[in-house]
């Protein structure tokens, strides 16, 4: 076990007003103290390391790869930081433990004892640049609030159903459309909606096909207008009625937040992206849209050092299947022990390239046919992708499907036999 290279070993078991810290070195007996997660304590700590140490590095691990500490430890020079997923320090706990016995400063020391024995087989992290980590947590970020317009947009639809079920006739594709969000807005009740005059109840309708062919001239002819006049209410309870109107009220006031919120993300990721010396690069790919692109530079980042080989990054995101074999036992699953974000990134980009890349629709019917679930068929064609992406952002090339497909043709792939139909040139 090589541990030159390093003064010292720490272990932070973090928290949010004060962490438990144990150092190890190899000159002294082991030390425990507590440092307070604030700049000035941060400050005092690492300076105090720097003087003893004399400018050797001090590896530094911590069940965090983001957040307050590791966001504060990051601009400290000479310290190497570890981090590893919880899930890896309770299995070693639970080693050296079977009792299931579990404290802050014990931790800290397993982590000091953790780093200090497998360093050479964890990855130090290195901060990418500030222009990739911001489109990194911008990213991530407008996934969070994209899944809570989404939860809000589902409570909207059912407390319409109970106490306004007409208004979902004018929903159109999604509830948190601006246009449904501002008839609910004029029109939160039935009642109030039925009031309304022909003519705006027709400004606000959506253009559905109508069996009936073009609408009246005259708006309080249109069928449409007839309808939503003589419909009647489902209930009458005014309880039910005055907390789903009050329900509904919020509800459209937060969508409506939140619609500016996600567009503000996606502008300021798009004008990253611009600068971004990667753009070009990954806009070249079959099925990056706007929505993808900054989260495949996000991916990768700009150090073409960090990985070794797009194995690495395979198993990092977790397209990659994991074996467990025991005597004659030998069996394949998915691994699910990955960043969430970055395997559901690669998983909609292989989805999304299957309608415009020719190849992909083919590997891709190919595993269905060989009995292949849809979203295992999904995940190995990420997997190939990820192989692809890797090469092309080494060598800083533009992907080309074509070229890709003609290859394919020169090592007769069995994946040509379910290629679709080409248009004739």
């Amino acid at each position: 076990m090589n541990t030159q290279s390093y003064g010292a070993f720490v272990g932070v078991d973090w928290a949010d007003a004060e962490h438990a810290i144990c150092l190890l070195d190899n000159d002294a007996p082991m030390e425990r103290a507590t440092v307070a997660q604030n700049a000035a304590a941060l400050d005092e700590w690492v300076a105090g390391l720097r003087q003893r140490y004399d400018g050797r590095l001090v590896a530094v691990c911590l069940e965090q790869s983001r957040g307050a500490l590791i966001y504060a430890l990051m601009k400290y020079d000479g310290l190497v930081l570890f981090p590893i997923n919880p899930k890896q320090l309770a299995k070693y706990r639970e080693a050296l433990y079977p009792s299931g016995a579990k404290d802050d400063p014990t931790d800290a020391e397993l982590l000091a004892r953790f780093v200090r024995e497998h360093h050479p087989r964890l990855r130090a992290w290195k901060p990418d640049d500030a222009l990739t980590r911001s489109l990194r947590l911008l990213t991530e970020a407008r996934r969070d609030w994209v899944d809570e317009r989404t939860a809000a947009g589902n409570r909207l639809q059912q407390h319409l159903k109970e106490v306004y079920p007409l208004a979902l006739e004018l929903m159109g594709k999604q509830a948190y459309g601006e246009r449904f969000l501002t008839l609910l807005a004029k029109f939160p009740t039935q009642r109030e909606l039925q009031r309304a005059s022909p003519r705006k109840l027709v400004e606000y309708l959506t253009k559905l096909r109508r069996a009936l062919g073009d609408p009246p001239a005259d708006p309080r002819q249109d069928p449409r207008v007839i309808a939503l006049r003589q419909a009647k209410p489902l209930v009458s309870d005014e309880a039910v009625l005055r907390n789903g109107h009050l329900a509904i009220k919020h509800l459209v006031g937060q969508l409506r937040q939140l619609n500016k919120t996600i567009k503000e993300y996606e502008q300021e990721i798009a004008e990253l992206v611009e600068q971004h010396p990667d753009a070009k690069l990954f806009a070249s790919f079959e099925g990056a849209g706007e929505a993808l692109v900054p989260r495949l530079i996000a991916a990768f980042g700009t150090d073409r050092e960090r990985y070794a080989s797009a194995v690495d990054l395979q198993q990092l995101s977790g397209t990659a299947p994991i074996q467990k074999r025991s005597g004659k036992s030998c069996v394949v699953l998915a691994r699910f022990a990955c960043p969430k974000f970055l395997r559901q990134t690669f998983h909609e980009f292989a989805k999304c390239s299957l309608f415009s890349s020719h190849w992909a629709q083919a590997y891709h019917a190919m595993l269905r046919h060989k009995g292949h679930s849809y979203h295992s068929a999904i995940r190995a064609l990420a997997f190939k992708w990820i192989r692809i992406l890797f090469r092309c952002w080494q060598t800083r090339e533009l992907y080309n499907d074509a070229r890709h497909l003609k290859q394919l043709q020169l090592k007769k792939s069995p994946l040509l036999a379910f290629l679709p139909p080409q248009p004739e040139a």
